[in-house]
């Protein structure tokens, strides 16, 4: 009779629990709009708008492979399942024509889209809660400004329970920290001006901060580095691997232009950064190299002479495909962009995860197209992954001064077996081929 009551109670708990949690979870549709109610929008709002629109890099995930700007549809592969990014055109019918400010609004700063479901943070909400309401108008006004397209979302594949929305809200309870960004008083204004557009609208810690099993950002861990789309995305903080440190200016040129003759040529996931980034204010783009340069803090160059490899030492084996196939391009005299970069500043090399000069030797860089570009060809139809081990281990001990990476051939071997599902950019940040559903993702 006891245990009976006992049981009973319980069960009442769960209830009451379940109802609690509901109506913490649900949340109002908002009533759409129609487009006689927008009126009009300023012009200079607009075109604030649209350099809003590239710091956020909407454009990128918002479109597939060869559809329409904005129409949404491109497939973003992650640890639980596949969704696929949402059309923000102001079409009526599939996209957010029917939206008003307040709908736009909620999903900024909530994650939560105009009919009251909660969106996946695959949309990275949790960066653009810091928005400002002057901001989100701005965006507002440029995206309702777009030509209108027709292109119904797809379908997310995510298995039960994470196919059911209001779960989410569980997620957010626990990561989801809402409120204004607070300007530090005691910095300037270009750096709170870049950590507003860092760690808010940029969002550059869904990329560069490590994740929980959960999908949410280690908060103790902020730019530590992450990964996204089968490549790294390097720390940069204090951690950053970098054998020439970045300085406020050197971080300026590569956002801007998408290179730096001590870094590097922006590659991966990062090449429509870059690219956007070029659209953007000088003032903007300072502001950010200002506020992740501080970020990083003051270090010592630890970049190396050039060792030779003795003959039978680990590496030796490489250096003769190096002489072949590299040394033409980065031991000449051509400069970047379209030379070879020397491998002594080489964050890929010095980097303690190779991932990204694995991807970089069997893929390449690609060209971007109609205009002259900074390229790579792939290595991996030439030469075998062994081939490929002995290149990078060659690479390694002759211009660094780190120790030799781990597990390197099953690195190269589990990168070019997923070679079809990484997404390819080029130098000008255009995507031109989707990650596949097995592709792991970092954010969902």
């Amino acid at each position: 009779m006891v245990w009976g009551r006992f049981l009973w109670g319980i069960l009442a708990l769960g209830a009451l629990a379940g109802l609690g949690f509901v109506a913490y979870a649900w949340e109002r549709e908002i009533a759409p709009i129609e487009p006689s109610q927008l009126g009009r929008f300023d012009a200079t709002e607009i075109r604030q708008g649209a350099a809003l629109a590239a710091i956020g890099n909407c454009g990128s995930c918002h479109t597939r492979p060869g559809g329409a700007t904005h129409a949404g549809g491109r497939a973003l592969a992650t640890p639980f399942g596949t969704i696929h990014s949402s059309n923000i055109t102001p079409d009526a019918e599939t996209g957010i024509g029917g939206w008003s400010f307040e709908a736009f609004a909620r999903a900024m700063r909530k994650g939560v889209d105009r009919a009251g479901r909660h969106l996946y943070p695959a949309f990275p909400y949790d960066h653009f809660t810091l928005t400002s309401e002057a901001d989100n108008r701005a965006l507002y006004a440029f995206l309702m400004t777009r030509a209108p397209i027709n292109a119904t979302a797809l379908q997310n594949n995510l298995p039960f329970p994470l196919n059911e929305r209001l779960l989410i809200a569980g997620w957010k309870l626990l990561y989801l920290k809402q409120g204004d960004f607070r300007p530090d008083p005691s910095k300037g204004s270009a750096w709170n001006r870049g950590a507003y557009l860092t760690e808010g609208l940029a969002h550059c810690g869904a990329c560069h901060t490590p994740r929980n099993g959960m999908g949410a950002e280690i908060r103790g861990r902020s730019l530590d580095g992450g990964e996204v789309e089968g490549w790294v995305a390097y720390a940069i903080n204090e951690k950053s691997p970098s054998p020439v440190p970045w300085t406020v200016d050197s971080l300026h040129f590569y956002l801007r232009n998408g290179w730096h003759a001590e870094h590097g040529i922006s590659r991966g996931p990062m090449a429509p950064v870059t690219a956007n980034l070029g659209e953007v204010s000088d003032a903007d783009v300072r502001a950010i190299a200002v506020y992740v340069a501080d970020r990083m803090g003051a270090r010592n160059p630890t970049a190396t002479q050039k060792t030779p490899v003795a003959d039978g030492a680990q590496g030796a084996g490489g250096k003769p495909i190096f002489d072949a196939a590299c040394a033409s391009c980065h031991d000449g005299s051509r400069p970047l962009p379209f030379g070879g970069m020397d491998l002594r500043m080489s964050s890929a090399v010095h980097a303690p995860d190779p991932t990204n000069i694995v991807n970089v030797v069997l893929h390449g860089l690609s060209p971007a197209p109609g205009e002259r570009s900074p390229i790579m060809p792939s290595y991996g139809g030439v030469i075998s992954d062994a081939q490929i081990v002995d290149l990078l281990t060659y690479m390694r001990a002759a211009f660094t001064d780190k120790p030799a990476w781990s597990r390197l051939a099953e690195l190269v071997a589990k990168q070019r077996a997923r070679g079809d599902t990484l997404p390819t950019y080029s130098s000008d940040g255009h995507l031109s081929a989707p990650a596949r559903p097995n592709a792991r993702v970092t954010a969902w």
